[in-house]
């Protein structure tokens, strides 16, 4: 059965009411509700153009970030791996703008945590393309964002981990100091780094900015006071 709410989402026509759907089913973790979207966009997408396929990325990147969330690492590798095709045909049409390429190296990050073996080929997917979007736009507080992500699941060998992770959630809030996700993400940082008293203040940042997100509540209770 599908809910009002369900329907309401699949209504959506613009890339804001798009974001503002993804965003609010990402808030629940409503998987169904996510993978529903990407379905709708990847109608839209039949038509070869870079700003559908763009859309398309998008949506697979948010149902990856829950499966992820949900603890099903193959579920959000099938979403990253689906949504990178997008994306690469996004950059093919449009290689000048900054976004085709930060959620392109987003993707490729997502596919990480499920098959740390794939961080040669995805690791350098990622740091390249989120590099070159903060080439196109080096104040992009999602660019800063999607490479501290990566960096967080990359191994140090590979050339990732905690340091780089946290000095990228940093950068993230500079340029957006209301970005809810920056201050989630610098509470795992901090908590991997074990520093859990700022990660507390970090999650509870992230929930002013955003009392909906379930995730962050998540975090917060998990995350010892010391």
């Amino acid at each position: 059965m599908v809910s009002g709410i369900l329907v309401l989402l699949l209504a959506s026509s613009t890339s804001s009411d798009l974001t503002r759907d993804l965003n609010r089913a990402r808030d629940r973790q409503d998987r169904s509700a996510l993978e529903a979207i990407a379905a709708k966009a990847a109608e839209g997408a039949k038509q070869d153009d870079a700003a559908a396929q763009y859309r398309v990325a998008v949506a697979q990147s948010y149902v990856a970030e829950v499966a992820q969330e949900l603890r099903d690492k193959n579920g959000a590798r099938a979403a990253a791996e689906a949504g990178i095709k997008a994306a690469q045909r996004a950059v093919e049409l449009k290689p000048d703008v900054a976004e085709h390429h930060r959620i392109l190296g987003t993707l490729c990050g997502q596919v990480i945590p499920a098959n740390v073996l794939a961080g040669m080929k995805y690791g350098r997917c990622a740091l390249d393309e989120i590099n070159k979007a903060l080439e196109l736009d080096p104040k992009s507080a999602k660019a800063y964002l999607s490479r501290g992500v990566g960096n967080y699941y990359l191994p140090p060998a590979f050339g990732g981990g905690t340091e780089p992770a946290i000095r990228d959630f940093r950068k993230a809030i500079e340029f957006d100091p209301r970005s809810s996700e920056a201050y989630l993400w610098l509470g795992l940082g901090l908590r991997k780094a074990n520093q859990n008293a700022e990660a507390r203040k970090a999650f509870q940042k992230a929930l002013q900015l955003n009392p909906n997100r379930v995730w962050v509540k998540e975090q917060l209770e998990k995350t010892p006071a010391q």
